[in-house]
């Protein structure tokens, strides 16, 4: 009979395979918001009835964003090992793991960003347009600030998704919890170690989802008291 691994061990392999996910999580989350909220703000610039309508290049943007989005993350994984192996020398651990979670997020972040700036009142950015203001002041001050709330709620939506993303990094050994239930949890038939990710995972997934949520309506009331 197979001796059960000790909840000592357990616990210490999850303080370090956790520790890997926050990190995976927390930078991916940052480049995919750094470079997706620009790519958002083109595809609602280009867009018919938007500042500076391009039909072909608002097609192309949006042709290659949802492209992005419907690649199984899995196969984006392996797809961009060589990638991977180019900037940072290898395909194995936490940090080569934020190569394909941070490129797969991206055009997420970028198609919920254009979603979110669509719904800033036409008659708002119509009254920024007739003082003058130039485009990039119109998306700073205007379209982005006025959409701020629902914005950090997007950023949201995108850190849980990650969350769910680097647990199947774990299957080609990217490291924290998902690598700690695949090679322990699966291949050993430890079962301690597999419910214990499950319910890590979720617990993080849920104070993410509150900590952005207070974070959207904290942003949102201080806006609203300063009109």
């Amino acid at each position: 009979m197979r001796k059960s691994t000790p909840w000592s061990t357990v616990f210490d392999d999850l303080l370090v395979a956790t520790g890997d996910t926050l990190y995976m999580v927390a930078v991916s989350t940052l480049i995919a918001t750094l470079l997706g909220i620009p790519v958002g703000v083109w595809l609602q610039l280009t867009a018919p009835g938007g500042l500076k309508p391009r039909p072909v290049v608002h097609r192309l943007l949006g042709f290659v964003v949802d492209l992005g989005r419907s690649m199984p993350f899995l196969v984006l994984l392996i797809l961009l090992m060589s990638l991977t192996r180019l900037l940072l020398g290898n395909t194995i651990g936490a940090s080569a793991a934020i190569v394909p979670l941070s490129i797969g997020a991206i055009p997420f972040v970028g198609r919920l960003v254009q979603n979110v700036l669509s719904e800033v009142h036409v008659s708002v950015v119509e009254a920024a347009v007739t003082t003058g203001a130039s485009t990039l002041r119109i998306v700073r001050s205007v379209l982005l600030r006025e959409s701020l709330p629902a914005l950090i709620n997007a950023i949201g939506v995108t850190a849980i998704a990650l969350l769910g993303y680097s647990a199947m990094a774990g299957v080609v050994g990217g490291g924290g919890l998902g690598d700690l239930a695949v090679r322990y949890g699966y291949q050993r038939f430890d079962d301690r170690y597999l419910w214990s990710t499950v319910i890590v995972l979720a617990i993080f997934a849920t104070i993410m989802q509150y900590g952005f949520n207070r974070a959207a309506r904290a942003v949102d009331r201080r806006r609203h008291a300063s009109i």
